[in-house]
């Protein structure tokens, strides 16, 4: 069990250190941002929408270690996807941090793939907030809302 903790913060390390697709976008036709007063997380999720599809996806931003890598780990997951897929996506990671263990359907986990490197936040409630604000932020660009995503 120690092992795999261990790899797990590793890939947490790795997506802080070397985010993926972290950058402005030009081209986006959504973005959002978001705002964790409690940490002082703030980032900008970008989206590159067309024809139903996330063809692109990017962040910028500064925040702990938790809120970076999963804004990262969420650009590789929804890249690529439907809107409906990404809206599940968010909704299977959004319950797999806020929901107790025994009552999360285990197909949920399985599906989240890499995501779950995530899932030991669900022990620290202030640091699920600095885990689902990209997500947050996501799904308000996903539906185009004009608003600042606040954790609080």
């Amino acid at each position: 069990m120690m092992d795999l903790r261990e790899l797990y913060q590793e890939v947490i390390i790795d997506h802080n250190r070397n985010p993926r697709n972290h950058r402005e976008m030009e081209s986006a036709t959504s973005q959002s941002r978001g705002f964790n007063p409690l940490c002082g997380d703030k980032l900008t999720v970008y989206l590159q929408v067309e024809h139903g599809t996330v063809r692109d996806i990017s962040f910028v931003g500064c925040g702990c270690a938790i809120s970076q890598a999963s804004a990262s780990l969420m650009t590789e997951a929804v890249k690529s996807k439907t809107l409906e897929e990404a809206q599940s996506i968010f909704e299977r990671f959004h319950l797999m941090l806020t929901t107790d263990p025994d009552r999360t359907p285990t197909a949920s986990a399985v599906l989240l793939d890499k995501l779950t490197v995530l899932a030991g936040v669900k022990a620290y409630p202030a640091r699920v907030k600095c885990a689902t604000l990209a997500w947050h932020t996501m799904e308000a660009a996903l539906k185009k809302e004009n608003v600042t995503v606040s954790t609080e």
